[in-house]
């Protein structure tokens, strides 16, 4: 599987269910969420726009993914709601890694491209960091229909976040042909 086939096979409404623990406080709270996922081709006005605010050559992109989230947490019962725009640009000696380029939201902070690597399992690994934290996510399909996603978000002064999420696909695989054969080969 390449990161294509993966963001592909991202696509769809999910519903995610979230357990964070925060291993300073030695607390857990629970959050759920709907999410859309949509892909964006590799010239898409979004993907391009995105690799010119990191100034890179928007023909290194390979594809976009469109994200949209709508959700609460446990302990707040507060709506969080949004969206971001991720562009994978592969490597140019091994696709399978590269920039992953984020939209960000907060004008204060600086652009930084985090990293994706996927692994030879199919899971895909994302790592970014900066001057203040630590991120890196992995993300699997156990089936077509069921994603799982587990992330360690450490900050500056030692005061880390584990979560773990899993979501269930609403409404089938993706209508996309190629993201098919992809889930059917993710599930073999």
């Amino acid at each position: 599987m390449n990161i294509e086939e993966f963001f592909q096979l991202s696509a769809g409404k999910w519903f995610s269910h979230r357990t964070i623990h925060h291993l300073a406080l030695n607390q857990s709270e629970h959050g759920k969420s709907d999410t859309i996922i949509e892909t964006l081709p590799a010239d898409h006005p979004e993907v391009s726009k995105l690799c010119q605010q990191y100034q890179i050559n928007p023909s290194l992109a390979s594809c976009g993914l469109k994200v949209t989230w709508n959700g609460t947490m446990e302990r707040e019962q507060v709506k969080h709601s949004g969206s971001t725009v991720l562009v994978s640009v592969p490597d140019t000696d091994n696709p399978s890694q590269g920039k992953l380029l984020r939209q960000i939201v907060d004008a204060q902070k600086p652009l930084v491209p985090g990293r994706y690597q996927l692994d030879s399992d199919g899971a895909l690994t994302l790592t970014t960091e900066d001057e203040t934290m630590k991120s890196e996510e992995r993300l699997w399909f156990a089936s077509p229909n069921l994603r799982m996603r587990v992330n360690v978000l450490k900050r500056s002064g030692g005061f880390s976040i584990t979560s773990f999420t899993s979501e269930i696909r609403l409404g089938g695989f993706p209508p996309a042909a190629k993201a098919s054969e992809t889930a059917t080969s993710v599930s073999s």
